[in-house]
């Protein structure tokens, strides 16, 4: 009699549940799950995207498209700033963006503030082609702490804040709040710029334009910029872009251009100096959701 074979394993993003799908993932090998103090975390190896990370059920990142995400939210602000010499990410735990950001010169000092150290814990062993450079960098502090609260407390005055959140679920729906936006504007310097992760508009449209509706209340400037993420279905996802300085995203090719070559061309497989520019002009039905918020930030 033959052997049955073995059902392979398949892992379902339920971050969509309530709209009634869910995208499922065929599962080569399980490299690492475990339940943790504030969520669920599985590390898999899937046989098109490669090593694939969830939380709480949702894709955070894989390895064949990880560069499009960490470029540009890396260096779509640091670009648009020009001169950012202190820079924080709340979560990031994998590193992937921090890698990215000491790419830039001018970087004097880059802190991460991760709530979870499993996740850094995790990274450093499946994720070393991050997080080693990163940990070697002197420029750079890793500290286990609550973003939302960090930034409460923290005397420090940044350039930059780039917020790499998850989905408002679980610990990163305080990362959405009005009061920590508020407690990021304080602790930027003058011209400083916050960027978050927004979601995918097609499906997390009210993510979107709260977020914006709070940024507005906030900020002399507020809107979003894009890029297409494969992993993260739906189309275009968006990272909002915060600042008192409304030049920031308005900026010519030609000055961004000024700035890569200054910085020294590093390789980049998605940011282009073009691509950022472009990146701010939307689609219709994203835009529209911008100027609603707008107005409910008015309201």
């Amino acid at each position: 009699m033959a052997k049955k074979l073995p059902e392979k394993r398949w892992i379902a993003e339920t971050l969509f549940d309530e709209l009634g799908f869910r995208m499922t993932f065929q599962v080569d090998k399980v490299l690492y799950e475990l339940q943790t103090e504030h969520q669920h975390l599985v590390l898999f190896e899937q046989p098109f995207f490669g090593k694939m990370l969830m939380l709480d059920g949702a894709t955070q990142i894989s390895k064949k498209d990880e560069f499009i995400y960490q470029e540009m939210m890396s260096h779509v602000p640091l670009f648009a700033h020009g001169n950012a010499r202190d820079v924080l990410i709340v979560g990031g735990g994998d590193c992937g963006i921090a890698e990215e950001v000491l790419k830039h010169g001018p970087v004097k000092r880059l802190t991460q503030v991760e709530i979870d150290p499993k996740v850094v814990e995790f990274a450093k062993e499946h994720f070393p082609e991050f997080t080693k450079p990163v940990f070697a960098d002197k420029r750079f502090e890793s500290v286990i702490d609550d973003g939302a609260k960090y930034v409460a407390k923290t005397d420090r005055r940044f350039d930059a804040i780039i917020v790499d959140s998850t989905d408002p679920q679980g610990p990163g729906k305080v990362l959405f709040s009005e009061k920590f936006y508020a407690n990021c504007r304080r602790c930027l310097n003058k011209g400083g710029v916050l960027v978050t992760q927004n979601g995918v508009p097609f499906f997390q449209q009210s993510e979107l334009t709260s977020s914006i509706a709070k940024f507005r209340r906030l900020f002399a400037d507020a809107s979003c910029y894009i890029a297409a993420i494969p992993i993260y279905i739906g189309g275009h996802m968006a990272m909002g872009f915060a600042s008192d300085n409304k030049r920031l995203r308005q900026l010519p090719v030609k000055t961004i251009a000024q700035r890569y070559r200054k910085a020294g061309r590093f390789k980049t497989m998605y940011w282009t100096p073009e691509v950022h520019v472009a990146s701010f002009a939307q689609p219709r039905f994203i835009a529209e959701a911008v100027a609603k918020a707008g107005k409910r930030a008015k309201s």
